[in-house]
């Protein structure tokens, strides 16, 4: 066995994210790590590593096996070059290659017995072969345009590169690694559908493990052949076995099962807590004898109060059973429903760009854009890395001027806009100070609006938002969003970092929302099941495909 983790549990604090987590990889077995935010995927994944140690339990590595691991953020240092991280990355591989030459060295010099090195360099020779070290150069440039990131200098340090390029650097670097057991965090959140199509391609030829987080469902249904879930509640791994679709539709069914068996328990409470008062009250209501058999009626008197003494008991015991651990209620579906009536709007234009330009030093992003929001958009935004969408999307939200044109927004628009870095909020702030901002209203109404999203519990209010997950951080947003009222969405890559249970809830809830949404996306589900238009961002200028996904072409 590859990888074998048993019973491994983690908290920190009060917060417990593992609860004996146990599950098993063998070489060339492939694994989506999914579940909740904040339930401990990345902890998970640093301890296997060493990163972090357990509270308990063990992680079992086979013997010379070398891990690989791509974190959500590259921590390479900020001074090194592309081509010192590659060349660090490949550290096993070029001592594998310098002592495969020592012994090509010794066997050359040898006058006796070669048995011994011909063992050494046979097992080593083979270990070179298994992890590409023949072909490194054509794997090099094969993976690093894969990424997109070919055109890049190996001479640039990492701290010049954007968010999204360090991420594929860091990933090119690990994949030219070749380790045998690959943990990936997260690897799909910087990739156009060119680079993710050629990422699943060459994971489905890797031979070792993978264990891999990850929220995109066309990504894990093409990648991997079961999913471990870390429950919600339990913070236990769940094994479901083949595709995500197959995992999603076990979930269902596990919803519905489990919304039923929580309202039976209900009734069960609410039928012994009448039933212990029911009793309780005809111990004390004994009617008085109605014969002189003082005696016979104390008798008899007795029996029924011990009996009835005895069933009190039995409820009140099966009672706190329950209610030691009774099954949690599950939470509200998500809502978005803002007060919008696109009949108030002057015109059934909500929003308008007219000749929009925007360049950064020498690179032109945005080169004559012109655009029309209708009051019942559904958008997605598509295009390369660096073409501008992010940009145009702060653009439409005024949060960034452009270099010429102009943005018009219809008198009673109200926009709600969904950044992509997390970057509008305040890591010093609780969560509930972040949601509650400037809005004017009581703790306790302000309280319970928050948690009617199902995003938080009430221990999560207190938590500062710098010690969220970064799954967690898109939660808050996503209930500032819906706090705010908005009847037109600006999102910049909305399900990026959710949890794939928000994730579902979260589309439902755009789909039932009644006013314009506009957004940057490079999930390929969600724009199939959204996009009414594709917007195209290429080169400076908008594309447009009215026909949605099928006329875009599935790209």
């Amino acid at each position: 066995m590859l990888l074998t983790v048993e019973n491994l549990s983690k908290a920190y604090g009060d917060n417990q994210v593992l609860n004996q987590v146990s599950l098993t990889l063998a070489a060339g077995q492939k694994l989506g790590l999914v579940g909740a935010n904040g339930v401990g995927k990345s902890t998970l994944l640093k301890i296997v590593v060493g990163e972090v140690q357990p509270d308990a339990g063990q992680v079992r590595i086979a013997p010379g096996a070398e891990i690989g691991y791509l974190s959500q953020v590259l921590e390479a240092a900020e001074d090194q070059t592309i081509q010192e991280l590659i060349l660090a990355a490949q550290g096993e591989l070029v001592r594998v290659e310098a002592r495969l030459r020592a012994l090509e060295e010794a066997m050359a010099a040898a006058n006796g017995n070669l048995d011994t090195l011909l063992a050494e360099y046979g097992h080593l020779s083979d270990l070179f072969e298994r992890r590409g070290g023949y072909d490194l150069e054509h794997r090099l440039d094969a993976v690093l345009a894969g990424l997109q990131v070919d055109h890049l200098p190996r001479d640039r340090r990492i701290g010049t590169l954007s968010g999204g390029e360090k991420s594929r650097v860091g990933l090119a670097a690990l994949l030219l690694a070749a380790p045998d057991l690959l943990l990936l965090d997260e690897p799909t959140n910087h990739l156009d559908f060119a680079a993710l199509a050629w990422l699943e391609g060459y994971l489905a030829s890797v031979q070792g493990g993978l264990l891999v987080v990850s929220h995109d469902r066309h990504f894990l249904n093409q990648t991997v052949s079961a999913i471990v879930e870390i429950d919600e509640h339990s913070k236990q791994a769940k094994h479901y076995a083949g595709s995500y679709d197959f995992y999603a539709q076990v979930k269902a069914q596990e919803r519905v099962k489990w919304e039923e068996s929580y309202w039976k328990q209900q009734e069960e409470i609410w039928e012994l807590r009448k039933q212990i008062k029911t009793k309780a009250h005809q111990v004390g209501h004994n009617r008085p004898p109605r014969d002189r058999d003082k005696f016979l009626h104390y008798f008899k008197e007795q029996q029924v109060a011990d009996t009835v003494s005895r069933n009190i008991r039995s409820a009140e015991e099966k009672l706190r059973r329950i209610e030691e651990d009774p099954i949690p209620k599950p939470p509200k579906l998500l809502e978005i429903s803002p007060d919008f009536d696109p009949a108030t709007l002057a015109s059934h234009v909500a929003l308008s760009a007219v000749d929009i330009h925007k360049r950064y030093g020498s690179q032109v992003v945005l080169d004559g854009v012109s655009l029309d929001i209708a009051a019942g958009s559904r958008v997605v935004m598509v295009g390369p890395n660096g073409a501008g969408k992010s940009t145009l999307l702060r653009i439409l939200a005024g949060l960034e001027a452009p270099d010429a044109g102009h943005v018009g927004v219809a008198p009673s628009v109200v926009l709600g806009y969904l950044d992509q870095e997390q970057a509008m909020l305040d890591p010093q702030q609780t969560v509930y100070e972040a949601y509650r901002g400037g809005r004017i209203g009581e703790w306790e109404e302000l309280k319970a609006e928050l948690l009617s999203y199902g995003l938080f519990t009430y221990p999560d209010l207190g938590k500062e938002v710098g010690t969220l997950s970064v799954g967690q951080q898109r939660k808050l947003q996503l209930a500032l969003l819906m706090a705010a009222r908005a009847n037109l969405l600006l999102l910049d890559e909305p399900t990026n970092h959710i949890s794939l249970d928000v994730l579902e809830e979260f589309e439902q809830a755009l789909t039932g929302f009644r006013g314009p949404v506009v957004a940057v996306s490079h999930d390929r589900r969600f724009i199939q099941r959204f996009a009414d238009e594709i917007w195209e961002v290429r080169g400076g200028r908008l594309i447009r495909y009215l026909g949605g996904w099928e006329e875009y072409g599935g790209q």
